[in-house]
């Protein structure tokens, strides 16, 4: 009875794996079975249209090759979240705003981000029916394991949103480090008689080697000043896309300061103090706490230490008497 037991569970083991390899391959193979005809007649037009433009210049005289496998997974995942209706959940902005705070632009990793949701799912779900069915085969129920399958399946479906705020908050860590010398720098290139994008761009210049984000978000505020035609607008982007409360007081300050038309180098001299001293009380507050984190370890690993030296010798002397 136990051994038929045994023989049902691994079939289902089976059964399952290979439903979660079949939706796989579906899904790599879908550009394949569905070609989109139209949509590579387009991008072979884009592609001579370009080389004709570089050629007529005095560009490269051979026509480039299109990378078939750079391009391959892009064209999988666009007919995922065409097919799936996935481009729904971006109605309210939330996905796009932490890809953007994330440091991805642009419409391919909004594809990538949505079809990465449908396919984590299924793979972390194969692996986990593969590894409890046929490698470590515990001694539990079928039902219990495929249910564990299926809440890691679960979990598989925020894997890439958990991704992406381990990548905001890094980003966010090296932007907040480099915002107050930023802003010292920005400050002497007003107060020389540079104009506010000249300033950007000569600090996303010079601020490169502290951190290469925040130049990267300077460097896009300097473009978007140039080309929009309201400057709020480029100073509202570049406080929504990195979501710090210092950039947003610093944000506020040159707007209000055109709008106003106070002086530019005194508020920003102000908001750079502002940003130093709160970096400093943010320090000071780490600098407390520290001592209430440390005093767990030294109870674990340093008392018991401690103690063992300091009885062991009267322990030996009393053995020895």
């Amino acid at each position: 009875m136990y051994e038929a037991f045994q023989i049902y569970r691994d079939i289902l083991a089976m059964f399952l794996a290979a439903v979660a390899v079949f939706c796989a391959v579906i899904a790599l193979a879908w550009p394949y079975l569905f070609p989109d005809v139209l949509g590579a007649r387009v991008r072979r037009l884009a592609d001579a249209w370009q080389w004709n433009q570089l050629s007529s210049v005095g560009g490269p005289t051979e026509k480039p090759k299109p990378s078939l496998l750079a391009s391959e997974p892009k064209r999988i995942y666009a007919a995922i979240v065409r097919r799936l209706h996935l481009a729904r959940q971006l109605e309210d902005g939330a996905a796009q705003q932490m890809l953007q705070r994330a440091g991805f632009r642009g419409r391919a990793p909004v594809i990538t981000f949505l079809a990465m949701r449908v396919l984590m799912p299924l793979a972390v779900m194969g692996f986990s029916v593969f590894y409890l069915f046929v490698v470590i085969k515990p001694e539990i129920h079928p039902m219990l394991m495929i249910v564990a399958s299926l809440a890691l399946a679960g979990l598989g479906y925020y894997l890439p949103a958990l991704y992406l705020k381990n990548r905001i908050d890094k980003r966010q860590k090296s932007i907040f480090r480099a915002w107050p010398n930023a802003l010292d720098l920005l400050v002497i290139c007003v107060e020389s008689g540079m104009s506010i994008e000249h300033a950007f761009r000569k600090v996303a210049d010079e601020i490169g080697d502290q951190s290469k984000e925040l130049a990267e978000e300077l460097a896009l505020t300097t473009a978007e000043l140039s080309f929009l035609p309201d400057r709020r607008t480029a100073y509202e982007n570049l406080g929504r896309r990195t979501g710090l409360d210092g950039v947003k007081a610093v944000v506020s300050g040159l707007m209000q300061s055109e709008q106003y038309g106070t002086s530019l180098g005194t508020v920003l001299r102000v908001l750079s103090e502002e940003s130093r001293s709160t970096r400093m009380s943010m320090a000071e507050k780490k600098a407390a706490a520290l001592s209430p984190k440390l005093t767990v370890p030294m109870i674990l690993f340093f008392l018991p230490v401690l103690f063992a030296v300091i009885i062991t010798p009267a322990v030996i002397q009393i053995l020895n008497e």
